[in-house]
């Protein structure tokens, strides 16, 4: 146990209070998601050799860095903004360009959060199976005449994907209405065939879309902090665009970039990896009795406890208490029963298996 506490409780309450940096203060964490298969080492000794450089040296700006990200993706630079993250992109659309935002929850808080008070509009899921009705989710954007709609595929926490067809359909309906739809598919590279249900290859047919990508997940790489915007809505790029300051990228994660393209193997292969893990997980959570596991497309895992045991907190405490192991609940997200739910991140199988027979442990 680290020196700075006196108890292992007095640790959880540390932690609980913190955003990251869980690496400094050894135990396991299966709340953060992100793929621990990439990057290669091939990209850490590569900025070894170059750190004088990076740190010496102002990166390059907007343009050039578009241009990279274009690269990856095989799309024009005009059509890209790359942001320190996909949270500087949510502050600049949610807190300086949406009039009105509407957002299905449970989801990823930081959209509603980075809106000011009263622009947000929750549309709740279908409940019990956290499932998104776009027909519904249209006519209530429409309704409350949103000018911006948010969906998040696969969904953070329920880990559920929302179909091609039905995205497709979502942003038709939305078109005429003036509403832009923004489809954040930071998760997506962790569903099946990611190649056949991504939307970037087809961005330049719906003028009203935006694709939200966090690099951090899938790439691994959350200390870097990259993510990108996709449109061919110049008007909406644009306004994106000048909401970014000149030097919002740092050298490691430009030079990030610039590799990028010769490891597209390792990438897939990484990911393969990751579902694997996953699925496993899956397996041996459904096999405990009460437990409402949800079948999983992105890296983690949303479950409801069984009704005979104690809340979320209380479990997740005691896990990290008794087990050194830490998992979200899902107690801050806007969703009936939230103080039953559970979100537990996919770490590598070895890991996994320990944190289910923990689960069970403390489950009693």
């Amino acid at each position: 146990m680290s020196q700075n506490y006196r108890t292992q409780s007095e640790k959880y309450q540390f932690i609980s209070g913190q955003h990251g940096g869980y690496y400094r203060h050894d135990f396991i964490d299966h709340a953060y998601l992100y793929n621990l298969y990439f990057p290669p080492e091939a990209i850490f000794n590569n900025f070894k050799e170059q750190i004088h450089d990076l740190v010496l040296n102002y990166p390059v700006a907007q343009d050039a860095l578009a241009g990279l990200v274009g690269k990856i993706i095989n799309q024009p630079a005009e059509r890209i903004v790359v942001g320190n993250g996909a949270a500087e992109l949510i502050k600049i659309v949610s807190g300086h360009i949406a009039g009105k935002l509407i957002v299905p929850v449970p989801s990823f808080n930081e959209y509603a959060n980075a809106a000011p008070a009263g622009q947000t509009v929750e549309f709740p899921l279908e409940f019990p199976s956290f499932r998104l009705d776009v027909d519904k989710f249209a006519t209530e954007a429409i309704r409350v005449k949103a000018d911006v709609a948010v969906v998040v595929t696969p969904n953070n926490p329920t880990s559920m994907l929302v179909t091609k067809p039905d995205l497709i359909r979502l942003v038709k309906k939305l078109e005429t209405h003036d509403c832009m739809l923004i489809v954040d598919e930071s998760f997506l590279d962790f569903a099946e065939n990611p190649e056949q249900i991504c939307l970037e290859q087809e961005i330049e047919n719906y003028p009203n879309m935006a694709i939200f990508k966090s690099m951090s997940k899938a790439y691994g790489i959350c200390g870097l902090r990259i993510g990108y915007m996709l449109s061919a809505n110049s008007k909406f790029t644009e306004a994106v665009r000048n909401g970014i300051h000149i030097w919002n990228i740092n050298g490691f994660a430009e030079e990030f970039l610039r590799l990028l393209p010769y490891y597209k193997h390792e990438f897939i292969e990484s990911c393969k990896q990751v579902r694997w893990d996953r699925d496993s997980m899956y397996k041996n959570l459904c096999r405990i009795e009460g437990m409402t596991v949800f079948k999983p497309d992105a890296n983690f895992i949303f479950c409801r406890l069984p009704d005979t045991v104690q809340s979320a907190p209380e479990i997740k405490k005691k896990l990290f208490i008794e087990h050194n192991m830490y998992i979200k609940d899902c107690v801050g997200k806007t969703q009936p029963d939230s103080d039953r739910y559970l979100r537990i991140a996919s770490r590598t199988e070895v890991e996994n298996c320990k944190l289910v027979e923990a689960l069970i442990d403390v489950m009693g």
